[in-house]
Parts: structure tokens; C-alpha cells; sequence
């Protein structure tokens, strides 16, 4: 019997030290206390300081090396005044962010905006009409500064800010002088505007809008000529690409913002930076004694930052919403973009063409890289499970180099302003955008990334030019059974360059995808695009349909199912589910394979693509 308890004990000794070791836990709520302990009874009130008592606790020996560690957030909203920054430091043992079981905590990078009051003061500017709607509270400060911002939100609904002509409306320049720098518009669009600070005009360019700030004005007879700021009136008349085109055929469109005279209907908003007020006329059914309304104020509100030597590692956010995020540079800089938002900060015409990596190029231009909610650099093993990115003025999330092996997996992204996700290098800022990029370290790259599964719509909110999934330089990439739609350009763009040279690119997958209902609002664009040469990458097994340009565009029918674009290379294109066969091969090199992509595929592939059934809920 007693041998017969030592066997028994030593099974169990064994058992127990085969299984995981219990992570350790520490709780958060926005009804805590940093000064709790963690505990579910006792949590924190904050990340950051749940963090920082983890940090201690490992220093100090109290949870062992390497033991996992979740923090787990209950539902909320989590206001941050800075971005939660993960390092090496955190990453020295695996690291769970989630949310409490059957609970929607909100990271949150707004304020919220209160003490609304019926407007009863007179104010100079504002239309007959708003007088006897509009509302006014003080906007909030932030160190004893004003906050300015781009966006407002009522009770999560995206406002409008005031703009001529209203709703999706557009005008047409009537003149474009490329010599004088001066854009010719409809004086009536200027009626009541005074002065042009802090005047704005979004410029439709074909596959890309221009933000451009106004320096000055004058009027004569039924025409504006106008004039704009550096450094993007310079950039935005000499580089060729994307084109603004007035000609007897076709006039590009644009509108006008951030003018007190324009706002002049329900959902409109303004803020007076210098009197520190901002303006609202309330929705049918909006009652701003109650509403929650929330200006952005912080760009980034979460960021891990690695090395390449010393990448961070192992840290999973799970259940956790992402929301709420500011982007000024437009209102600091403009904002001239070439293509998927990568904004130019030099860019010109090559007179004569070529270069010694592109002898037919006829442009150059050094880029850079928008935002976004959550950034990534130098890291592995990263993970997004079932979060939520929305109402943000740039991109949700951003792998931005040096990241392999980390997975988006069934998250959600609505209402984002710019790329719903970023991965991969684009250019540097010292880098011409058309030259292959081929990095000495290869661990540069982002590589054997997965995103799956994830619902990805309502992107390009404030830059119409961006795309759902946007991959630039990878290697390894996997864009598999995500559902992308609603979105005013491309779906998923895959490639940077323009080259048929040999680059960083290649072995990506892009299968069992669902993407309609894209390109809404520009044209010049695919339901999936790529450029580049790709060796070993496969775009199979999708379904592609219901793209219908906006009447804007030149060309109505310069729209695509799947686009090849320039450099195009060594790919294959196979059983992608599409009504018709309307694809594009611009200028493509050699290698590429075609097979079997149309309304012939076989209904098992076309209702197969998109979300997988266990994350259709």
C-alpha cells in the first residue's frame, strides 16, 4: 500500500509538471483604484499602472521568470492621456490584454465634450438658418491649450465637418494654373467667408484626395482664385501623380471646409480655435444634455516598440476596442498623397524621363507614413483576437517593420480614417518611393504575418485613397478569409514600387477573400491590387464584386475585379470568384500565371470566401 501511494504521488508530481503553470492576473476597472492591489475585488483603475505594478512585482521576484501574465480589463471606457507604450522590458514572459469575460472594454484617446447650451449670443459669420439650431459649448484644453481636432463623434456617429457644397455633394474647378500655383473655383462657394484661415479644400484626384490649406482669396465676377500654404501648395502643383485635371472634358471635384458660414445643416460641427468654442447643430434626435460627444486628442494609444536586436515578444490583445484617435498633420502640413495615404513630402516631374532603377519613370517622390490607433515595429508573436478599431481620424493598426510571425485575427474595423490596416515598409523618407527596396537586414521585413478572418469596412473615412488591408515590402504575408467592403477605394492592395526589379516582396497569400462594394467614391482601382514583383504570390479563391465608381471619377469604367498593376510579376492568379472578367494587367513583368478567374468558378469557392462559420457572429 505505502509502495503503491509513493507510485501514485510521483504520477501526480509528474502530471502537474507537465501542465502550464498558472498566469498570473491583475485586474482593471474604470471603477478601481491604482492604489488596489489587482485583484477582481480590488482592481486597478488603469493600464498603465497595472503594468507598472506587473514590472515591479517580476523585478522584485514575486511572480517567477517567464510566467504568463494576463491583465484583464472589465467593461468600460478607459481614457488615456498618453499611448501605452509595451517595450523588451514587458516582454520578458508572455503578456495577455483582455477583456473580462462577456465585457467591451474601450480604450479611449478622446475627450468628451459637455456644457452644451442653446446658441443665444450673436456670432459673427453664422448663417440665418443655424442661428435658431446650433449649439455651443466651450472646447476642452489640454496643459492649458485649446484642443484642436478634425473630427467629432455623437454618441459614436461620425459628425460633418461644415463644408461647402453640403453632403456628398462636390464642385468642379473651373481653372487650375500650375505656373502660379492657383486653383479657380465658383465665387459662391465663398459667400460669407470673410477671411481664409483656417479655410480648407479637399481635392479629388482620380485614386487620391489632397487636403490643401488656404493662404488667400479674392473674387472677382463669378470666380475664386485661390491660393494655398506651403509646403503642400508647392508639392501638390508639380507632382504629376495622382493628376488634377481641368480640361473642356472632364473638371476635378472638390469641396471646402472649416468655415463658420458653412455650417448650415443638422450634423455639422466647427470649432473657433481662437475663441475656444465649438459649434454643433444637433441630428434629428440628438439631445445634447445626454449625448456623449468626444473630439479626438490622441494619435497613438497603443505602441510597441522594439529593436531588432531586441524585438518584443509574446503580448496578445484580446476583446479589447480600440477607439477614438486624432491625426493634425493635415491642419499643420496639408496633405498631399500618392497613393493608400503615403503622404509626399517632395515630389516633382523627371524631364527627361528615367532613372538608373526605373529608364521609363516620369516622376519622383519621398514619402511618408500616416498613423495609426496601435502601432507595431520590431516585435514577433504579436496578437489582435476579436478587437474592435473605429472612429479613428488615420489608420486602425500598423505593423510597421521588423514584425514576424504575428496574427489579426477575427477583429473588427469600422469607421477608420485612413488604412484599416498597415504592414510593412512602404518607403523610408530618404528613399525615392519607385526605388525596390531590398534591405541589408533582412529582419527589417515583416514576415509569415497573418491576418484572417477579420471584418474590415468603412475605411478611408477622411482620406477616400486608402484601402482596407494596405501591405507594402513583406515577405510571407497571409490575407486569408477576411471580409472587406464599404470602403471608397481598393479593397486589399498588396506591393510597393512600381519595379519589376527584384525587391523584398514575395511568397505573400491573399485566398478566401470577400471584398465588395468598394471604390464608392474614386476611381482607378481594384477589388484586390497589387504592384511589384512578387515571386511565389498567390491570389486564389476569392470573391470580388459590386464596384461602381462615384460619378466623380474620369473614367467610370477604369475599375477593376483584380488589378495587376505596374511590375506585376511572378504571381499567380487563380479560381478568384468574380460576376465578370474585368481585370486589369498594367504593364506587368513576366511569370504571372492566369487561371480559371471569373463567373465560371465554382459556387463553392465564391460562398466559401470571407469570414470562416465560428467567426461569422
Amino acid at each position: 500500500m505505502r509502495l503503491l501511494k509513493l507510485l501514485l504521488g510521483s504520477l501526480l508530481l509528474a502530471a502537474c509538471t507537465l501542465l502550464p503553470a498558472p498566469a498570473a492576473e491583475l485586474w482593471i476597472s474604470p471603477g478601481g483604484n491604482n492604489a488596489n492591489p489587482g485583484t477582481p475585488v480590488q482592481p486597478f483603475a488603469s493600464l498603465p499602472q497595472a503594468l507598472q505594478h506587473e514590472s515591479a512585482q517580476f523585478r522584485s521576484g514575486a511572480i517567477p521568470p517567464g510566467e504568463p501574465l494576463k491583465l484583464i480589463l472589465a467593461g468600460g471606457t478607459y481614457f488615456l492621456n498618453a499611448p501605452l507604450v509595451l517595450t523588451v522590458n514587458d516582454s520578458t514572459h508572455p503578456i495577455s490584454i483582455e477583456a473580462a469575460p462577456g465585457q467591451n472594454p474601450i480604450l479611449n484617446g478622446g475627450v468628451t465634450i459637455s456644457g452644451w447650451k442653446k446658441l443665444s449670443a450673436r456670432v459673427s459669420g453664422l448663417s440665418p438658418s443655424a442661428k435658431e439650431n446650433v449649439w455651443v459649448a466651450d472646447a476642452p484644453k489640454i496643459n492649458r491649450k485649446v484642443l484642436e481636432f478634425r473630427q467629432l463623434w455623437v454618441n459614436g456617429q461620425k459628425s460633418v465637418w461644415a463644408r461647402e457644397p453640403n453632403g456628398q455633394a462636390m464642385s468642379r474647378l473651373l481653372g487650375w494654373d500650375k505656373t502660379n500655383q492657383v486653383a479657380v473655383i465658383p465665387a459662391a462657394l465663398l459667400a460669407g467667408v470673410k477671411k481664409s484661415a483656417p479655410l480648407q479644400m479637399v481635392i479629388d484626384q482620380v485614386w487620391e484626395i489632397a487636403d490643401l490649406r488656404v493662404k488667400n482669396f479674392h473674387i472677382k465676377d463669378a470666380r475664386a482664385f485661390v491660393t494655398f500654404q506651403q509646403p503642400e501648395s508647392r508639392l501638390e502643383f508639380q507632382h504629376p501623380w495622382p493628376p488634377v485635371t481641368v480640361n473642356s472634358n472632364y473638371a476635378a471635384p472638390f469641396y471646402l471646409v472649416n468655415a463658420l458660414p458653412f455650417l448650415d445643416s443638422p450634423g455639422e460641427w466647427f470649432e473657433d480655435v481662437r475663441a475656444g468654442k465649438i459649434y454643433y447643430w444637433p441630428r434629428t434626435g440628438e439631445d445634447l444634455a445626454t449625448a456623449q460627444v468626444v473630439a479626438p486628442a490622441l494619435e497613438t494609444l497603443v505602441q510597441v516598440d522594439g529593436t531588432l536586436d531586441h524585438p518584443v515578444a509574446n503580448i496578445q490583445f484580446s476583446g479589447i476596442t480600440f477607439a477614438y484617435t486624432s491625426w493634425l498633420r493635415p491642419s499643420q502640413n496639408g496633405h498631399v498623397p500618392l497613393q493608400a495615404g503615403m503622404f509626399m513630402l517632395e515630389a516633382h516631374k523627371l524631364s527627361p524621363r528615367g532613372t538608373p532603377y526605373h529608364p521609363k519613370l516620369d516622376n519622383v517622390a519621398w514619402i511618408g507614413r500616416p498613423p495609426a490607433a496601435v502601432s507595431v515595429q520590431n516585435a514577433t508573436n504579436i496578437i489582435f483576437d476579436r478587437c474592435r478599431f473605429e472612429h479613428t481620424a488615420s489608420a486602425g493598426l500598423d505593423f510597421v517593420s521588423g514584425d514576424s510571425d504575428d496574427r489579426i485575427v477575427g477583429c473588427v474595423f469600422q469607421d477608420i480614417g485612413g488604412n484599416g490596416i498597415q504592414l510593412g515598409k512602404f518607403s523610408d523618407t530618404n528613399v525615392e518611393t519607385h526605388m525596390p527596396y531590398n534591405p541589408a537586414d533582412m529582419r527589417e521585413l515583416c514576415m509569415r504575418d497573418q491576418i484572417s478572418d477579420n471584418l474590415i469596412s468603412d475605411c478611408g473615412a477622411e482620406d477616400w485613397g486608402c484601402v482596407g488591408i494596405c501591405v507594402g515590402y513583406a515577405r510571407g504575408i497571409q490575407i486569408n478569409h477576411n471580409e472587406v467592403f464599404n470602403l471608397p477605394y481598393t479593397g486589399i492592395s498588396v506591393g510597393w514600387g512600381w519595379t519589376k526589379a527584384t525587391n523584398a516582396l514575395g511568397d505573400n497569400s491573399i485566398i478566401a477573400n470577400r471584398v465588395h462594394d468598394v471604390g464608392q467614391r474614386l476611381g482607378d482601382l481594384g477589388g484586390i491590387y497589387t504592384l511589384s514583383a512578387q515571386p511565389g504570390t498567390v491570389v486564389a479563391d476569392n470573391a470580388v464584386s459590386d464596384i461602381q465608381p462615384s460619378p466623380f471619377v474620369p473614367d467610370p469604367q477604369h475599375w477593376f475585379y483584380l488589378y495587376a498593376d505596374e511590375g506585376s510579376s511572378s504571381m499567380t492568379f487563380r479560381d478568384n470568384w468574380c460576376p465578370s472578367e474585368k481585370f486589369l494587367r498594367n504593364a506587368n513583368g513576366p511569370g504571372n500565371i492566369w487561371t480559371n478567374n471569373g463567373p465560371q468558378v465554382p459556387e463553392t469557392i465564391k460562398n466559401a470566401a470571407g469570414l470562416e462559420p465560428s467567426y461569422r457572429p
